[in-house]
């Protein structure tokens, strides 16, 4: 039988040097990989075309949170507001009731591409929520 873990307990390692604040999220979205096709179609054959890989295609890993003026923030903002780029290995951890980890997903060479932070609205009692948008060259499970 399979244990299948829980998906709302999980922390977001973006480097050992980083304070703990900056490694929780409510939110993590966009672990996704897709095999991109080309159709190839052979000579005298119109019923059907050959399907054949070319590569991989990676979503944008998207992180939300309560917003916190941090090292994450900053990394974010200096590239949005600076062009600068400091690309960094981000590991998302899923973690079983014993904060132990279950698995582990690093996305290599991320880096900044949306940096946001929710609407102000004077009659609702809401948190300010930050969003970051991470591109990445690739993602390995770990």
């Amino acid at each position: 039988m399979y244990n299948i873990p829980a998906v709302f307990h999980f922390k977001v390692d973006f480097g050992p040097s980083l304070h703990e604040s900056d490694n929780r999220f409510q939110e993590v979205s966009g672990l996704t990989a897709e095999v991109t096709t080309e159709e190839l179609r052979e000579g005298g054959l119109n019923e059907y075309a050959h399907r054949l890989p070319t590569g991989v295609k990676y979503g944008n890993l998207i992180l939300k949170r309560g917003f916190v003026d941090s090292e994450v923030s900053s990394w974010c903002r200096k590239a949005v507001q600076e062009f600068i780029f400091e690309p960094r290995l981000v590991t998302v951890t899923l973690l079983n009731e014993e904060h132990e980890p279950v698995s582990a997903w690093h996305f290599a060479g991320a880096y900044p591409v949306k940096w946001s932070v929710s609407d102000f609205k004077a009659q609702e009692n809401a948190l300010a929520i930050e969003s970051l948008e991470l591109a990445y060259s690739r993602f390995m499970k770990g």
